[in-house]
């Protein structure tokens, strides 16, 4: 029994009481619980909204791609030299393969909790990608009168970028 008499559990979801019809009272409940969960209304459904976890997701997976940008950014350059930011185009460049694969899986897996969406693409790709390190680094080629390199690493970006995407999308409907 709820605390709220007015509401009654159905399926694991709150319904008010006043819905007598247990088969509409079903049909509710399936629709919230495909969507989320909600708390029903007697003027209609409402979806509960996301609570503040979603900004602790962001913020682990913005912090853990931060870091991983960081060292493999550093890696990569001590590896490779820093004449032409190496780093920064792989990091964009996986980033996009990575943004692309997980768009598709969380598409396709809708049971999965809106809180990966959070965590992965816009907490862990976000702070693992590097755009504005990318629009630095092509202006400090530009100015040091590097136009050449700095035409080649915008194109380069761009394109290997949407294919690294396109190439994720394809990887991830694979795996599904």
């Amino acid at each position: 029994m709820t605390p709220d008499k007015r509401i009654t559990l159905v399926g694991g979801v709150m319904v008010p009481a006043k819905i007598k019809d247990q088969r509409s009272a079903e049909l509710i409940s399936k629709a919230c619980r495909e969507n989320s969960g909600c708390m029903m209304r007697a003027r209609g459904v409402n979806r509960k909204e996301p609570s503040d976890l979603k900004y602790v997701m962001v913020g682990i997976g913005g912090g853990l791609g931060s870091i991983l940008r960081f060292w493999l950014g550093t890696y990569i350059g001590s590896k490779m030299g820093t004449r032409f930011p190496y780093g920064t185009f792989v990091i964009n460049v996986t980033g996009s393969f990575l943004i692309g694969l997980v768009f598709a899986l969380l598409t396709v897996r809708t049971h999965w909790s809106v809180n990966w969406r959070y965590l992965i693409p816009i907490g862990f790709i976000g702070g693992y990608t590097t755009f504005s390190s990318f629009e630095f680094e092509t202006m400090r080629t530009l100015q040091d009168g590097q136009i050449g390199i700095g035409l080649l690493y915008v194109v380069a970006s761009v394109i290997v970028g949407l294919i690294a995407v396109w190439g994720g999308m394809i990887a991830g409907r694979a795996i599904v």
